[in-house]
């Protein structure tokens, strides 16, 4: 196995995470992948006034990235903040938070995930 892994755009696949909502979920990368591979990366599309997540945890530390649109973003400490293209933010493994897509268009954000760190 190689130390990389080029994925081309017919390469992709689609794929379901519960939880989630008036979406459409594309798997770029694995951590089969490559040797040693942790890291998982997807692109969503959340439809237009109401699509997008319950509000919930997840394991694995998390990276969203909003390519287009605007997603509000409800975290564990009760804030609210509107997301638009090229905010993200940097979710701590285990913190609740939801986001849904409060704009006109069809929002895409990137995703990204890692397991926490060996303690």
């Amino acid at each position: 196995m190689a130390g990389f892994k080029i994925t081309k755009k017919d390469g992709y696949y689609a794929y379901e995470a519960p939880g989630h909502k008036e979406c459409k979920l594309t798997r770029l990368h694995d951590p089969a992948d490559i040797d040693g591979g942790k890291l998982v990366c997807g692109l969503s599309h959340f439809l237009p006034a109401g699509g997008g997540t319950e509000y919930g945890a997840n394991p694995l530390e998390s990276i969203y990235y909003i390519i287009k649109g605007k997603m509000l973003f409800k975290g564990d400490d009760g804030s609210e903040t509107v997301l638009e293209e090229g905010d993200s933010v940097h979710i701590a493994p285990g913190s609740k938070k939801c986001v849904t897509n409060i704009g006109t268009e069809t929002a895409q954000m990137l995703v990204v995930l890692l397991p926490p760190a060996q303690k």
